[in-house]
């Protein structure tokens, strides 16, 4: 049953107020009051109104005197003033004391006792309130007795507008964050995720404070205690490859690591169902049960059963589920310190190597580059693969200048010897429209070599353009497609791609220059002059 509990000291009078409230109560209301529907599998599929994703571009960071030294100020990390917030606050307040019935949410962000950090969400909606329940990590019944006062408070009155008369606030959508405060408020989008990656972004900032390295990563564990983290954007696999039944999962998308291992954030797993069926992905389909959050997927009106293909409201449909959902879940989500670290991209243009070895220099380049490559759209008339940067694998998160948190991981990684790998999912012999996707059952035998071991011992040779060592053996992979430009049939069209993509990332990097050591800055690509790149 849930516990009652006053806000006044919030300014929020009112008195229907459900304090973690069980998922099956949670599910009532839903149904009675929020929209929500039971489906076949026993989730309960929930709709986020006109937004159906995170609104990056609206969020705001308050510039205050206690952090202002901080933040890494720009496209990233929005400033708004104090009392810009304060009214936006006030908006979310007023929305909130209209409501008639009110959730909270007390849970944790991190693992780790030590370095965890107390939340709470106050919401109108129910689902948003069954969603955060599944992220946060949940507190015992003894816990929440002794709870006290939260390091951090999320007011979600993301069912009111703001008001683009308040300065510094450009749409009728805002995510603003106050670490003075301890306040993070949103206003105009009802997009759940935004809650999430919210807390992610204030673990991003306090972490790194405190001398621990916070990741935009997955992480699982083999049967020996060996730890593995797989860094990735979106489409990389990163999901996919640490979904491993021979290993347990730590986590899927949020991490930290401290003196004492690695440590999940969350409590829970925000799984992209788009496509999604039993065969492909058994561990996230079968974790869609009674408890899990769908949002924005479409099921038939009379059986209820999902259709996991159908993308009408959007792309992005998702599942939220608590992370013992999972079956090979390891619970509490901790583990020790990682033996290696894979950075995964998608290279469309199909001249990455399938896996190469990284000297600590060279993993640093490429953890602040974040590469990789999408599928132009048609519908925009490109047929060329597009390169997408993203500092650290997670830009929209980062508080601190991406340095910052490449400084602690190097250092991490030198202290406990990790090895660092480069693992290419996206195209051989050839870019995309020539090329072929790589198989999954080869990446998948890469990454079984790097976790026994064979891969760090096998023959290398360095690639030309990248400097990458890469390896010429590896177990159930046909040696002809490790070296990319083996693979190409058209070798001056191979030379001529290759070096486009290495002007793309010395581009990019160009804005990291003045923060990095000359020694990160010599370990990326080589663009030859000639070439036209």
């Amino acid at each position: 049953m849930s516990q009652s509990i006053s806000l006044a000291n919030y300014g929020i009078t009112v008195k229907n107020i459900s304090r973690n409230a069980s998922p099956a109560q949670l599910y009532e209301d839903g149904v009675l009051f929020d929209g929500s529907k039971i489906v076949a599998s026993g989730a309960i599929a929930t709709d986020s109104a006109v937004k159906k994703g995170r609104s990056p571009n609206d969020k705001r960071v308050v510039e205050e005197p206690s952090s202002k030294d901080d933040v890494w100020w720009g496209k990233v990390n929005v400033p708004l003033s104090e009392d810009s917030f304060a009214k936006n606050k006030k908006i979310a307040l007023d929305y909130l004391n209209s409501a008639e019935r009110l959730y909270v949410v007390d849970g944790f962000a991190g693992w780790d006792s030590e370095s965890r950090v107390n939340v709470r969400i106050i919401c109108s909606r129910p689902y948003h309130a069954l969603f955060m329940h599944n992220m946060l990590i949940r507190p015992t019944a003894e816990e929440l007795a002794n709870f006290g006062e939260p390091d951090y408070v999320v007011f979600n009155g993301g069912m009111q507008k703001a008001d683009t008369s308040v300065e510094g606030v450009e749409t009728e959508t805002s995510v603003a964050l106050n670490f003075a405060n301890g306040e993070f408020v949103i206003l105009g989008t009802q997009y759940a995720g935004e809650m999430k990656k919210g807390i992610f972004t204030v673990m991003n900032y306090l972490m790194p404070k405190a001398g621990i390295v916070s990741m935009h990563c997955s992480a699982n564990e083999g049967a020996d205690g060996d730890v593995s983290l797989f860094f990735g954007l979106s489409g990389t696999g990163k999901t996919t490859l640490s979904a491993d039944p021979r290993r347990q999962l730590i986590g899927d998308d949020e991490h930290c690591w401290n003196d004492t291992g690695v440590f999940n954030i969350e409590g829970g797993c925000y799984a992209k169902c788009i496509d999604l069926s039993e065969e492909k992905e058994p561990e996230i389909f079968r974790a869609i049960r009674f408890g899990t959050v769908l949002e924005n997927t479409v099921q038939d009106p009379d059986t209820r059963k999902v259709d996991y293909t159908d993308s009408s409201l959007t792309e992005n449909t998702r599942a939220s589920y608590p992370i013992e959902f999972i079956d090979n879940a390891k619970i509490p989500c901790l583990g020790g310190h990682p033996k290696n670290i894979v950075f995964l991209t998608c290279d469309a243009f199909g001249v990455l190597p399938p896996v190469s070895k990284l000297s600590p220099e060279q993993a640093m380049y490429h953890f602040i580059s974040g590469y990789t490559a999408k599928v132009a759209g048609t519908e925009v008339g490109v047929t060329e693969p597009e390169a997408t940067f993203s500092a650290c694998f997670g830009s929209p998160f980062l508080v601190w200048h991406p340095a910052k948190y490449a400084e602690l991981l190097a250092e991490k990684m030198r202290e406990h010897k990790a090895h660092a790998w480069l693992v290419n999912t996206g195209w051989s012999g050839g870019a995309y429209g020539t090329g072929s996707r790589m198989s999954l059952k080869y990446t998948r035998a890469i990454i079984d070599a790097i976790h026994d071991g064979s891969l760090a011992g096998a023959a290398t040779e360095a690639d030309p353009v990248f400097g990458l060592e890469v390896p010429t053996t590896c177990a159930s992979v046909p040696a002809e497609i490790l070296v990319p430009k083996n693979t190409w049939s058209d070798k001056n069209a191979f030379d001529t791609t290759a070096n486009k993509l290495a002007q793309l990332f010395v581009d990019n990097f160009k804005k990291f220059e003045s923060d990095a050591s000359d020694a990160i800055k010599s370990a990326g690509p080589k663009v030859t002059a000639d070439t036209g790149a």
